[in-house]
């Protein structure tokens, strides 16, 4: 055993086996680039943060700028008829899972589409569109609102998408647990997987909030970094100087097999998901825990799941959001399960922070790293807050040598999760 106090790591429990699903295929899109390798070079890059916009539709706001997917034209890839039916996070998981089952060397015109389930975690679905029918409603009157507003909103609308998409007839599952929720998909299909209810998931979190009215109450909590002079530079993680993150939008999905299957069709496995935990803080609304005990106990059953030593794990892709408050709370909760030897890092400072897809694209990142032996930098980190008692690699990627690594994920509402990703 060990650890200390009422979150002291235990064995596995009697009777339950550790089991890790086979990751055999990635999908991303992100503003650091669209595709697993332009996205992997992007975060790797040491040229800094990608550029950030300022956009007409946030004009006026204290934070008016945002992590955009450039360079991607979702009609041409789509086809109009079905992106007209798809919100835009739809339509950038739909991408992402079409390269994804495309890496895995997946067939969906021949695999048992029973067996391939779907399960998409996002924290506010199609929030431009009611925006813009909230608009349509006050300014033209209810005929001339859209009768696709349900279906193009609902936070299950990417799961939808992707399933219709794909063919897939088992199980389709959306996640909302704001900004852990793309960590808790990927955890739930490592759960559906290891109880056999089915053979592969596509699984990970979209997003894209372009929406005034969310980035104006964000401004109103003080969440978001007001860096107007600089948008490259606003999203600061573990830095003095963080003030707030920025938003972003993407998608990152994962194909995830039972080993056995995988092995059965010669797949390539790029990492293992060995070990998945969730908490809730039961605290506040849109704080977490002051001393990081939710946190905390999602990661310690992760590594009990996974049957994991702490002193194992290389790596961590942390949640590090540039929040004065979440940064140090993680980073404490980290030294005190981890110790000091885990290189630390966080990528959003080159896709923004998208939210309910950010556990999607950051374990992604992560399997990436594993695969690499490359823990990506924390950009903008110039200069780094002392009481942050963690080893935080910045300015350039750092080749190292592990094995075992962690992604963290905490969301509004106390809603935390923790995964332990393996080498093949």
């Amino acid at each position: 055993m060990t650890g200390r106090g009422p979150f002291a790591r235990r064995s596995p429990r009697p009777g339950i086996e550790p089991f890790s699903a086979a990751v055999t295929g990635i999908g991303l899109v992100t503003a650091s680039g669209v595709g697993a390798d332009a996205a992997w070079r992007g975060v790797c890059d040491t040229g800094g943060a990608p550029s950030v916009p300022h956009l007409p539709e946030l004009e006026g706001l204290p934070c008016d700028f945002m992590y955009t997917v450039d360079g991607l034209d979702t009609k041409a890839v789509l086809g109009v008829a079905a992106q007209r039916l798809m919100d835009r996070f739809s339509q950038l998981a739909v991408v992402a899972a079409r390269e994804a089952v495309a890496d895995a060397g997946l067939d969906p015109a021949v695999w048992d589409s029973g067996r391939v389930a779907v399960v998409i975690g996002s924290a506010h679905g199609g929030l431009p569109f009611y925006d813009d029918q909230h608009t349509t409603l006050t300014e033209r009157g209810a005929r001339r609102v859209s009768p696709k507003l349900a279906p193009l909103t609902v936070v299950n609308g990417a799961a939808s998408s992707v399933a219709m998409d794909l063919g897939v007839h088992g199980p389709s599952q959306a996640v909302s647990t704001a900004c852990s929720s793309g960590t808790v998909a990927i955890g739930t299909a490592h759960q559906m997987l290891r109880t056999g209810a089915c053979d592969i998931v596509v699984a990970g979190g979209a997003e894209s909030v372009r929406s005034r009215l969310l980035i104006a109450s964000a401004c109103q909590m003080r969440a978001v970094s007001t860096r107007r002079d600089d948008p490259s530079a606003a999203c600061r993680p573990f830095d003095t100087h963080r003030d707030g993150f920025v938003v972003g939008e993407g998608a990152g999905l994962l194909v995830m097999e039972r080993p056995e299957h995988a092995r059965a069709r010669g797949a390539t496995i790029r990492a293992r998901v060995a070990g998945y935990g969730a908490s809730s803080d039961a605290h506040s609304a849109v704080a977490p825990d002051p001393d990081g005990r939710g946190i905390e106990r999602a990661l310690r059953t992760a590594l009990d799941d996974a049957g994991i030593d702490a002193a194992e794990i290389g790596h961590v892709n942390a949640h590090g959001t540039s929040t004065v408050a979440n940064d140090l709370i993680e980073a404490t909760m980290l030294r005190r399960v981890l110790g000091e030897h885990a290189l630390v890092t966080s990528t959003k400072a080159m896709t923004g922070h998208t939210l309910g897809a950010a556990g999607g694209i950051e374990t992604a990142l992560t399997v990436l790293a594993l695969q690499h032996q490359l823990v990506p930098p924390t950009v903008n980190l110039d200069a780094p807050d002392p009481a942050i008692p963690m080893e935080v690699v910045s300015k350039e990627a750092r080749h190292a040598a592990f094995d075992c690594a962690v992604k963290t994920s905490l969301g509004f509402g106390g809603h935390n999760a923790a995964l332990v990703l393996t080498r093949a």
